[in-house]
């Protein structure tokens, strides 16, 4: 097809071996996120390897073009097709390279059709995402516009957060600050370089936050895969991870992302403790301010209709879901 050559890969290994070529497959794709590079997938598919890997590569020569990092998952009911990063990613899609899109896409769909499935499974879509446009003939497809919402804040230039942040929002984080100065000196600070270390507390305040609430998201596989990705995520300088001291105590944690002209809050502790003081609320202020800063037009706190991200001003954004399915894999 137009001289691109697509690989079916089936070994870890050398799904492994794809990394420098993903990554600069990742770098020119308009449409990629922090959940697409090689450094969130290929540590996730190290710590759960749930299924057969069936990642599709489109070679054109020797740089990748195209790229469906996917595995087939065996249950009761016949063969699903899922991607790679499911259930732990807010955003899920395939890569091209621009100038090849039509066809890297197309290849890709002529190699989902070669593999053994009865549904092939596309959740948490972007409505630009590329896998919007993929066809797979003699299957049905379904969609569901609405899947999941991201509420996002559109910052617009305003390093300031006075034109982005509701009035009411600012004056809560300013009375939060000065409740956190009275009970000791306020500290936040930026832990990319310790990844490990910031692991470690943000599990402890996850964990406290949570504690006999439900709703955590820290399992040990959640946190073993963290511990793989994290280090990936902070060389490729994806990660913001801050933290807040107040006085001796470290009692809050902000783990989230940022590439281009968007930052991403994806986790978050504090300790119960100090909830009167709110560094919750104050981390979430600081990453937004410095999002801001380093150009973010957007900060999206990804999936989740949590009422505290609509009292910073976030407005939904709708994910999509796509579904192929046949009625025999062929």
């Amino acid at each position: 097809m137009g001289g691109l050559r697509t690989e079916i890969i089936r070994d870890a290994r050398a799904f492994m071996d794809l990394e420098p070529h993903w990554w600069q497959l990742w770098r020119q794709s308009i449409s990629a996120t922090p959940f697409q590079s090689p450094a969130w997938l290929i540590p996730w598919w190290q710590t759960f390897a749930p299924g057969d890997l069936a990642a599709i590569a489109v070679w054109n020569g020797d740089a990748l073009a195209g790229l469906a990092p996917l595995y087939v998952e065996r249950h009761d009911r016949g063969q699903r097709l899922l991607p790679i990063g499911i259930s732990l990613s807010d955003y899920l899609d395939i890569l091209c390279v621009p100038e090849l899109e039509a066809k890297a896409g197309a290849a890709i769909a002529d190699a989902v059709l070669s593999l053994k499935w009865s549904q092939w499974i596309l959740p948490d879509l972007s409505a630009d995402a590329l896998s919007m446009c993929l066809e797979l003939p003699n299957t049905e497809e379904s969609r569901a516009m609405a899947h999941a919402a991201c509420p996002v804040l559109l910052l617009d230039g305003d390093r300031t957060l006075a034109r982005s942040v509701p009035a009411r929002r600012r004056r809560q984080l300013r009375r939060a600050e000065r409740a956190a100065r009275r009970r000791g000196a306020v500290v936040v600070s930026r832990n990319e370089s310790d990844p490990q270390m910031f692991l470690d507390r943000l599990v402890r305040l996850h964990g406290a936050r949570w504690v006999g609430h439900g709703g955590g998201v820290l399992s040990d596989m959640a946190v073993e895969f963290h511990r793989r990705a994290l280090p990936r995520l902070a060389d490729s300088g994806l990660a913001r991870c801050l933290t807040i001291q107040i006085g001796d105590a470290v009692v809050g944690a902000y783990y989230g992302f940022h590439h281009r002209n968007r930052a991403y809050a994806y986790l978050g502790g504090f300790d119960p403790a100090y909830a009167d003081e709110s560094p919750g609320a104050i981390l979430i202020g600081h990453a937004i301010a410095g999002a801001a800063n380093e150009g973010a037009r957007e900060f999206d706190f990804l999936r989740g209709r949590e009422s505290y991200k609509y009292g910073w001003g976030a407005k939904d954004r709708w994910t999509a879901q796509k579904v192929w399915t046949r009625s025999t894999p062929q």
